[in-house]
């Protein structure tokens, strides 16, 4: 059996906030674990490269990994929770740059 997309989420972030999107993808597998995932923040002004991801965390390709400006780097990974409040810590950041 295959995973299931639990999650699939855009959300337009307004000039006042920065500008951009917040995109999150959430795969299950049958018994409801996180087998995958993805976390972006996306603003083609910002950053052109890396489809407009200015930054995000996800684990495609084998790994869990960010993603920022560009640059890809290995991360460590405790919990699905734990990332996403990175992610959330690291975006807000951002934006009130």
């Amino acid at each position: 059996m295959s995973d299931k997309k639990l999650i699939d989420e855009s959300h337009v972030i307004s000039s006042k906030w920065g500008n951009g999107m917040l995109r999150r993808e959430v795969w299950v597998d049958e018994r409801g674990k996180i087998t995958r995932y993805n976390l972006a923040y996306i603003n083609a002004q910002l950053f052109s490269g890396d489809n407009g991801r200015v930054i995000g965390f996800d684990n495609a390709h084998g790994y869990h990994h960010r993603h920022y400006y560009g640059k890809v780097e290995a991360v460590g990974f405790t919990s699905y929770e734990d990332t996403e409040m990175l992610f959330e810590k690291e975006w807000l950041a951002l934006r009130s740059t």
